[in-house]
């Protein structure tokens, strides 16, 4: 089979086009749950998360999780480069497992909130924020 310039041009054009495409950022999420809770099942319950449900700038989103009983929290933003937020672990000598922060988006996307429990199970919780303007450079 012999390919013309301009078949060779093109098909050299697409398989680019292929390779510059982003990956699903879900799969980076995936992946940054998965190292968190060492593949263990979630469940759900347990854990409450606070997060505007339009944000008008995602440079400065303010979130805030509860989890009673929690030894850590992870916050993971979904559809963000680096979905992985923020991680609070909690000592015995903590008077509560609640932390308040502030998170850049860069979409409309989820953020998830993972708690690890003293028992040592996973419960998780999810709220969706619409942002307006990016915060990651959008």
């Amino acid at each position: 089979m012999r390919l013309s310039r301009r078949e060779t041009l093109a098909l050299g054009l697409g398989g680019l086009a292929v390779l510059t495409l982003p990956l699903p950022a879900n799969a980076a999420a995936d992946e940054a749950i998965a190292a968190f809770t060492g593949g263990a099942a979630i469940g759900t319950g347990g854990i409450s998360l606070t997060a505007p449900e339009i944000a008008e700038n995602g440079n400065t989103v303010p979130v805030s999780v509860d989890a009673p009983g929690a030894a850590s929290i992870m916050l993971v933003a979904t559809g963000n480069p680096e979905p992985a937020v923020a991680t609070f672990n909690f000592g015995p000598a903590a008077g509560s497992q609640m932390a308040a922060t502030r998170i850049r988006l860069a979409k409309t996307q989820d953020v998830v909130a993972i708690a690890k429990m003293a028992d040592g199970s996973f419960v998780q919780t999810s709220a969706t924020v619409k942002v307006t303007i990016g915060g990651c450079g959008g």
